[in-house]
């Protein structure tokens, strides 16, 4: 016997639809229906009937083996046999995170597929796995952020027992696992949730549509269904922290904000549970309330984006400074970027056209994440190509060096670590032919803001967009691949080694720069990184008895009290 329950104080007759037969539900005054089934099968496919229309996927399908558009599938998370018994968690602070996209990471684009790469991942040195969005989403084929299903992990991936295996199998290798949620919309195909209930407002609308109903009426059951979806992937999959995509198109007036709430319940859980849960924000607010504890009138976040620290590395290596890259460009931002995480805290950006940001006074350097590379600053560009494709692998080095060297958490986008040639394109696999064709439209027409030609964007929803996405393994026994890839790894064995690289002081953190010959130097107790992006080659002062612990060229050398820096190089030194 199974029991089902479904909020949908939106209809007034709802029907639990198993094995093409419907039974009515009995409802409670909260909007609440039940019923039970005397199947017995451990597994069943079940919808729900609204007033007399077609069966409706559950809101919280555990599972969707057919798709957005099929029947819901129960789901018997204690039947799983975990072996990591052993694990309770890790900390953000310290960590290297590794972004990954299950569906492109490997050939096969499953979790399975996935976990015969892990040793890779492992011997990199990383600590943390970021999944792409899982949850269910249209297609066999996307970037996720378009779920429809949040309880529900991709069928194209493997369903629930495929992550499951995942998570177990990285964390018996010391790597934890964080899920990529997306709690600021729903993706447009499959989306049904209107027809139980109010989960969206009108009053606030986003990029995507109307905003989830955090504040409105009867949001009281919206805001546990979001809450309850976070404590799923930490408790029933063992997940060990959550990214929260774009909270800055959350819209909650109340004065208990939804994710102030969530950093209260998840907490609360991991104490229940005896593991540490942590919550990282995606944000272009520059707002340090997301970060602040919550006794301090703050969210309790543990970690928030620093987007702003790639755009200052990525318009000095690149010189683009065309969109948002119109702030940035200058010596002196990439260096209060390296200072502060953020570079627009209280002054006037030109792009946005408004003052933008606050201090982050008192904030640690370990509550920012920075890249050098992500899937939006590679995807978001018109043919999706990485930063390696329009600069120096010495450059790249460099960028490389700033961003895991740096006093935040590090986080290295899949295959960045070798060079890969593979684009990251935006790709999508909506069925339905009036959606397919506003997607492609519309992706082609935002990139003329960049400059970019429409005509050369691909299309989202060919299958070779996709498949040319994947990374290709074999570049790594290549010998510029396999150098980029040493590269990476002294990169994070020297950040291990130095204690003062990781404490997230910022105040220690000391630079000077000359804008017109190319060089910045960073300066932490006992370490000094120089780096050089001039025309020419230079040499800086070091301090006497200094050592080289790492250098990105062969050339770099030190010769009495001066260090030779050939262009495009950067060397770490003891001192």
């Amino acid at each position: 016997m199974h029991s089902f329950r479904v909020w949908a104080p939106k209809p007034s007759k709802v029907d639990l639809y198993v094995a093409g037969a419907r039974m009515p539900m009995q409802s409670d005054s909260s909007g609440w229906w039940s019923a039970r089934s005397e199947a017995d099968a451990r597994e069943i496919d079940y919808g729900f009937v609204l007033d007399g229309g077609e069966p409706r996927p559950d809101p919280r399908s555990p599972w969707q083996p057919d798709g957005v558009l099929g029947l819901s599938r129960t789901v018997d998370h204690s039947a799983f046999a975990w072996t990591d018994a052993h694990w309770r968690g890790i900390p953000l602070s310290g960590s290297v995170i590794y972004e990954l996209h299950v569906g492109t990471f490997s050939p096969g684009g499953t979790f399975d597929d996935a976990i015969g790469h892990l040793d890779h991942i492992s011997h990199l040195g990383i600590d943390i796995i970021e999944l792409l969005p899982v949850a269910e989403f249209s297609g066999d084929r996307g970037w996720g952020y378009d779920c429809v299903d949040l309880y529900a992990p991709h069928h194209a991936y493997g369903g629930p027992d495929g992550l499951k295996r995942f998570v177990d199998a990285c964390h018996n290798r010391g790597i934890g696992v964080v899920m990529d949620v997306v709690y600021n919309h729903v993706g447009p195909a499959g989306n049904n949730l209107a027809e139980f209930g109010p989960y969206f407002d009108e009053r606030h609308a986003t990029t995507w549509g109307p905003s989830v109903n955090f504040d409105g009426a009867d949001s009281r059951e919206v805001r546990e269904f979001v809450i309850d979806n976070a404590e799923m992937w930490l408790r029933d999959y063992h997940c060990d922290g959550l990214r929260l995509d774009a909270v800055h198109a959350i819209r909650d007036e109340s004065a208990l904000h939804i994710l102030e709430e969530l950093t209260e319940r998840i907490s609360a859980l991991g104490a229940h549970l005896g593991r540490s849960f942590f919550a990282i924000a995606e944000s272009d607010l520059n707002d340090p309330r997301l970060v602040r504890d919550r006794e301090s009138g703050g969210f309790g976040l543990d970690a928030v984006y620093a987007d702003e620290f790639h755009h200052a590395i990525h318009a000095v290596l690149t010189r683009e400074t065309t969109g948002y890259y119109e702030d940035f460009g200058s010596m002196a931002l990439l260096a209060k970027a390296v200072r502060s995480g953020w570079v627009y805290t209280g002054e006037y950006s030109r792009h946005r056209r408004r003052v933008h940001g606050r201090r982050p006074v008192g904030i640690n350097g370990q509550r920012f994440v920075v890249f050098l590379q992500n899937h939006d600053q590679v995807g978001n560009r018109a043919i999706g190509d990485r930063i390696g494709s329009s600069i120096s692998p010495g450059r790249v080095k460099v960028g490389a060096a700033l961003v895991i060297l740096s006093s935040f958490v590090p986080m290295i986008f899949q295959g960045e670590e070798w060079g890969a040639s593979s684009p990251f394109l935006y790709f999508t696999d909506h069925r339905d032919a009036d959606l397919a064709r506003a997607v492609t439209v519309g992706r082609r027409s935002e990139f003329s803001y960049f400059g970019w030609i429409a005509e050369d964007v691909p299309d989202p929803q060919s299958a070779e967009t996709f498949r040319g996405s994947r990374l290709n393994w074999s570049e790594i026994d290549d010998s510029s691949h396999a150098e980029m890839l040493g590269w990476y790894r002294t990169l994070v064995r020297v950040r291990r080694s130095l204690g003062q690289l990781t404490d997230g002081v910022t105040e220690r953190t000391r630079t000077s720069y000359d804008e017109g010959a190319g060089w910045l130097v960073i300066e932490r107790p006992h370490v000094m990184i120089a780096i050089n992006i001039g025309v020419d080659d230079i040499e800086l002062n070091a301090p006497v008895l200094a050592e080289i612990i790492a250098a990105s060229d062969d050339r770099v050398a030190i010769s009495g009290t001066k260090v030779l820096l050939p262009q495009d190089t950067v060397v770490v030194l003891r001192v």
